[in-house]
């Protein structure tokens, strides 16, 4: 494409909430101390295995800090998103960079969700569901309050934009 009608791509502009970094971290950290008790639990109480069940334990559990430690805080500096009145744009990953580009035409719902650990930092989900075979574009760690405004905001422009007859 040239002139007028060509699309750069860009970063998109926004971060989300610096409360998802505490967020992020809280669910690697239940996700590592679920298996670390199990393996513990079971190392005092199977003696013949005990030496091995407590260094699979702490094994577990260092890997696991050090993912805490080291992933919510690159995953902020990673995960983007922006609304234009044309497109929805997401990029996430931290390995693994994925750009996403929903056009409005293709939206046809916008969810919001917001879970238990969710709720107890104040954040909430927004995910836009097209007719891609990729699956939905999510957007996770909003304030709660500006992703019940984007999620209204989507379905506002969704319903102005005529649909792709492509």
């Amino acid at each position: 494409m040239t002139g007028e009608n060509a699309v750069r791509l860009r970063p998109p502009r926004n971060a989300v909430d610096e409360r998802a970094v505490t967020w992020w971290r809280t669910r690697l950290l239940v996700t590592t101390a679920v298996p670390v008790t199990v393996l513990a639990v079971l190392g005092a109480l199977i003696g013949p295995a005990r030496t091995w069940l407590l260094l699979a334990a702490g094994a577990v559990a260092v890997l696991g800090l050090a993912c805490t430690a080291f992933f919510p805080a690159w995953w902020f500096r990673v995960h983007r998103w922006e609304v234009t009145d044309e497109a929805v744009y997401v990029r996430t990953g931290a390995l693994w960079q994925q750009w996403r580009i929903a056009p409005m035409s293709r939206i046809q719902t916008v969810d919001t969700v917001r879970g238990p650990l969710e709720q107890a930092f104040r954040l909430a989900t927004v995910t836009v569901t097209t007719a891609s075979s990729k699956g939905a574009l999510r957007i996770e760690g909003l304030d709660h309050e500006r992703a019940a405004e984007l999620a209204e905001r989507l379905t506002l422009i969704t319903r102005a934009t005529p649909g792709d007859a492509t």
